[in-house]
């Protein structure tokens, strides 16, 4: 049996008054948001509304921050970035954040940690390098490229797979099918959908309304670093007023 605290009748990730500065700048105000076990939840806005803040908030990477972020039942709001990363909490940075000096195998090989399990003692999502390779199959015809030799999209499915080798039992996923080409989009969408399927829980951080009906759950709309609307996705897109206030460039 896991010595892991949680309750799976509780959120797996709960954020509370979540707040995070640039300098003497605010970006975020008062934050609240959580995520389930095998939810994937939205976290929608323009440029700018404080989506990717919030997720590096979450992982300790804002050195001026305040709230409660608590994962699996453990209060993690004091707990530098490796050890959140060691916990199980994966993050897909938007900047990639590849080493572009290291293969893709290699790539893949930095991020492994041990298997996990839940509380109950059933096995956690465990990722083989053979299982990402079916995830993601133009990553196995180029396993010896560097990745500076990588296109971006290539690039993001890689950065991906590499969070994946950590067996997270949640991902934080950042703007996914920005600037990438219309086929990785759909791989990405596929990819979110058997993460679902194996039961890995998912924050994403999006614009495209439609990439994010096609994959989750719900949705928190951010707007200038507060939290303006949360609801299911089928309620997000019968609210217009929300979209074209919030969501419309």
């Amino acid at each position: 049996m896991s010595n892991l605290p949680w309750n799976t009748s509780e959120p797996l990730l709960e954020v509370k008054g979540l707040q995070a500065w640039y300098a003497a700048a605010q970006a975020l105000f008062d934050v609240s948001l959580q995520i389930r076990q095998g939810e994937v939840v939205a976290l929608m806005g323009r440029n700018g509304a404080g989506k990717s803040t919030t997720m590096k908030t979450i992982m300790a990477m804002m050195s001026r921050r305040a709230g409660q972020v608590r994962f699996m039942g453990q209060d993690i709001s004091a707990w530098p970035t490796h050890d959140i990363a060691s916990s199980g909490l994966g993050f897909v940075p938007e900047d990639r954040r590849i080493f572009t000096a290291l293969t893709v195998s290699e790539n893949l090989l930095v991020g492994r940690q041990g298997a996990r399990a839940w509380p109950d003692g059933t096995p956690a999502p465990y990722w083989t390098v053979e299982q990402l390779f079916e995830l993601f199959p133009n990553l196995r015809d180029m396993q010896q490229r560097l990745g500076s030799q990588m296109s971006g999209g290539e690039q993001q499915m890689l950065t991906v797979a590499r969070s994946l080798m950590g067996n997270p039992y949640l991902v934080l996923l950042d703007e996914p099918s920005e600037g990438v080409a219309p086929v990785i989009v759909e791989q990405m969408a596929h990819m979110i959908l058997e993460l679902k399927a194996r039961g890995v829980s998912i924050l994403l951080s999006e614009q495209n309304l439609h990439f994010a009906e096609l994959v989750c759950d719900r949705a928190y709309v951010l707007e200038k670093g507060v939290i303006q609307y949360e609801g299911t996705m089928a309620e997000l897109d019968a609210n217009e007023s929300v979209r074209r206030a919030y969501l419309s460039v």
